[in-house]
């Protein structure tokens, strides 16, 4: 047995698709759900631009370089007005995210083909609100969830969650492979945009982030496609490109311009990297399940792979349609993928830190 560096014992190299882990994670479930109010872009900005001061034609243009045409948000445009404190803006957050996280897990179930009792782990992540209790354990009593499920809530991953949580997954079940563990992400960006803020990435984020859930149902032996083997990288000294600055006004965005300039500089060396250790280059990758950033990051990754353009298909039809869902974007593209049977994929995501969280699977 050929061991990738740094990997634990149970770790086979997987040269194409000939060899694989003796302990994988199946994906046997994934479900999106997005709130019911539905927007055009242009009437996004039209409403915010009556609740700050900026000026409406910059702020519209802004909005337009995200590439995003519409996006479903939790509220009625007219009730963002309503938002005048971060306890108000929070307290809606436990009430609509619990709503939003129970669909989708009820849906990632019944995909599963798997009932509420027999989860015996529950990974909750979310970064655009707060709750204690968390919401995994009032989720988790909604859902029927036995008394003795594990739990784990997880807060400040941001758009990196939804990797991230897919990778624990696969740490857990390696050592739980008869158990059922379940993911759970749900983002109410919208909830956090700052009417006060006219800084370039207050601007941009509110015409860029969205609302939604998803929940991952991921088993140790069954069908779907297996997670063979996960990276995590951080990045020393790149705390500043992106995050919360929290205050009183509650979370504020922080966006720094050098971001797409860093992540041109040192992710494709990563992705290379990871894929090599198992006999495998970019042009052997049959589908690509990436995070929708926006569109200067996915540009970026295109160039600095080499890839071709409709290689992220997915990820930019899910940007165009719904807008960055933070952590719960890269689980909408995984849902919307549809990967050859046989064939490697390497789903991705990038997040505060500044990190990288990367995943090799095999469908």
């Amino acid at each position: 047995m050929v061991r990738p560096r740094g990997a634990g014992s149970g770790a086979r190299r997987l040269a194409g698709s000939s060899q694989r882990q003796e302990r994988c994670m199946h994906i046997s479930g994934v479900q999106t759900v997005l709130p019911d109010h539905r927007y055009e872009q242009a009437e996004i900005t039209e409403a915010f631009s009556r609740l700050t001061s900026c000026d409406e034609d910059l702020l519209r243009r802004f909005h337009t370089a995200t590439g995003v045409k519409g996006r479903n948000l939790v509220l009625p445009l007219a009730d963002y007005a309503k938002l005048d404190s971060f306890g108000r803006a929070n307290d809606t957050y436990v009430e609509l995210a619990l709503e939003l996280g129970e669909q989708a897990m009820a849906g990632a179930l019944r995909k599963a083909d798997i009932s509420p009792e027999k989860v015996d782990h529950l990974l909750f992540c979310s970064t655009t609100g707060l709750a204690t209790p968390s919401l995994d354990a009032r989720l988790a009593q909604r859902m029927g969830l036995r008394p003795d499920v594990k739990r784990l809530p997880v807060f400040g991953l941001g758009c990196a969650a939804g990797a991230s949580g897919l990778a624990r997954l696969h740490d857990y079940l390696r050592g739980w492979p008869d158990h059922v563990a379940v993911l759970v992400c749900v983002e109410l960006c919208s909830l956090t945009v700052q009417r006060d803020d006219t800084s370039i990435a207050n601007l941009v984020a509110s015409g860029l982030f969205g609302d939604g859930a998803a929940a991952v149902v991921a088993t140790g032996r069954g069908r779907g496609p297996e997670v063979v083997a996960t990276r995590s990288r951080l990045y020393p000294g790149t705390e500043h490109l992106m995050g919360w600055e929290v205050g009183d006004h509650g979370f504020r965005i922080v966006l720094d311009a050098d971001l797409t300039d860093f992540v041109e500089q040192v992710l494709a060396a990563d992705i290379k990297a990871f894929l090599a250790d198992y006999g495998l280059t970019p042009e052997q990758v049959a589908s690509w399940v990436c995070h929708p950033g926006g569109p200067k990051v996915i540009d970026k990754i295109l160039q600095t792979l080499n890839l071709e353009p409709k290689a992220l298909d997915v990820t930019w039809r899910s940007l165009r349609e719904h807008g960055n869902l933070s952590s719960v974007s890269v689980l909408h593209v995984l849902q919307e993928t549809r990967g050859r049977p046989g064939t490697p994929a390497l789903l991705m995501a990038l997040g505060p830190g500044f990190s990288a969280e990367l995943l090799l699977l095999h469908w």
